[in-house]
């Protein structure tokens, strides 16, 4: 009977109901957005080096090596000895490694240079391998093999010619056109860097970089061993060494070198970056409390309309209570459905924009939203409509109370 006399009574004021559910879906469809977005993101970076267990780069902070060396964000401040590097690869307790040698790029997207160690031990996700969609890893410092963005947003196709550029910006005045790469192979979409990446052996790094600035008195053909790398990947053979080696490396005498924890340094970059995220969930809160606001205004604006309707619901036997009850439900139902349109709407929204997002900006988003965490959030959606329609329907109650009929049952 309420529930009946409920949706009636809001299908008699649909213009006004329809604008609250239409508000309330945009402003809960907005929370849901930022907090799905913000766990989807958090996952993508997590996801975008695993099994690795140390990473190691010369000493900066801990958080600068770990976005230059697996995110690409900035840039070294300084460089590891080929030396170092072969001391740490050689250590008993270092089951495998894979250097990196960044700092040139081809139309703004980063070149890594690195042997084939890289597509072998490198993985992602719940440790995923790198696959190529067509063609093969490099055999020599003439090939290069792309990442899924660069090929797509390029064009490039097997056998295409890539000339590299000196440094890392998006415009260099630096080509080393006496050097070109041929396309090897082209991987599949992992949602992480590497899909914007260019990988080169690092021969093939050390070769354009004697042409492109000869040292005096050095044969032009001398050995492509490098001098020098950027950074590198640790796997140990036991988990139990990790620390060891991490203090090792870091009290290293022949340089300054630092050995992180991928997994920590993540974690403590996800912390400083936790006042901008709650910044923008209490942004989508605070909408979506002035527009539960705006729907309490709006009903009791229209409490004086009502008063009519009131009355001849007191008239007939209806105790304040149930007019009470009745204004909260009528709350409940315009929440219930704002919610229903919101979850729609987002999902909807997300199976359209995923492929986008995913070949623009390597943002990989599930369309699945339908899991505890948002199920949470909408019940405190409905536990704040209820709180707030309190309101109109106390105002109803005491209204029927002090102008109502007095009906003697």
């Amino acid at each position: 009977m309420l529930l009946k006399l409920a949706r009636h009574s809001l299908w008699n004021r649909r213009g006004t109901a329809l604008l609250t559910v239409v508000s309330l879906t945009v402003s809960i469809t907005l929370l849901l957005a930022i907090d799905h977005i913000r766990r989807e993101a958090k996952a993508s970076f997590t996801s975008a080096l695993s099994g690795t267990d140390l990473v190691v780069g010369a000493r900066s902070s801990n958080i600068n090596l770990l976005l230059y060396s697996v995110f690409h964000i900035g840039d070294a401040t300084s460089n590891i000895s080929w030396n170092s590097y072969q001391i740490i690869d050689t250590h008993s307790s270092v089951a495998w490694t894979v250097p990196i040698s960044l700092g040139d790029s081809h139309k703004g997207y980063r070149v890594i240079g690195t042997s084939k160690a890289f597509f072998e031990h490198y993985k992602f996700g719940q440790k995923q391998q790198l696959q190529l969609a067509t063609g093969a890893p490099f055999d020599d410092h003439h090939g290069v093999v792309l990442g899924a963005q660069v090929a797509r947003k390029l064009g490039y196709q097997l056998g295409d010619k890539v000339v590299l550029a000196h440094g890392t910006s998006g415009i260099s005045f630096t080509h080393h056109d006496n050097h070109p790469f041929s396309v090897v192979g082209i991987l599949k979409p992992t949602g992480t860097p590497v899909d914007r990446s260019l990988l080169v052996s690092l021969e093939g790094i050390e070769a354009i970089h004697l042409d492109w600035q000869p040292q005096p008195g050095e044969p032009r053909n001398d050995s492509l061993q490098p001098k020098n790398i950027t950074a590198c990947l640790i796997g140990l053979a036991s988990k139990a060494k990790t620390f060891s080696l991490q203090r090792k490396i870091n009290s290293y005498k022949g340089e300054p070198l630092l050995a992180i924890l991928p997994g920590a340094t993540l974690a403590e970059l996800w912390r400083m970056l936790g006042v901008v995220e709650n910044l923008l969930y209490l942004i989508s809160v605070l909408v979506l409390l002035a527009t539960l606001t705006g729907m309490v205004t709006t009903l009791l604006a229209a409490m004086k309309e009502r008063q009519r309707e009131i009355a001849i619901l007191r008239a007939i036997g209806a105790h304040p209570l149930f007019l009470f009850l009745l204004i909260e439900l009528e709350v409940l139902l315009l929440a219930a459905l704002s919610i229903v349109c919101a979850f729609t709407l987002l999902s909807a929204s997300l199976t359209v924009a995923a492929p986008w997002l995913a070949a623009e900006y390597g943002l990989f988003l599930s369309a699945t939203i339908i899991n505890h965490h948002n199920l949470v959030l909408a019940v405190v959606v409905l536990v704040l409509a209820t709180i707030l329609g309190a309101i109109p329907a106390y105002r109803a109650y005491r209204n029927a109370l002090q102008n109502g009929l007095v009906i003697n049952s």
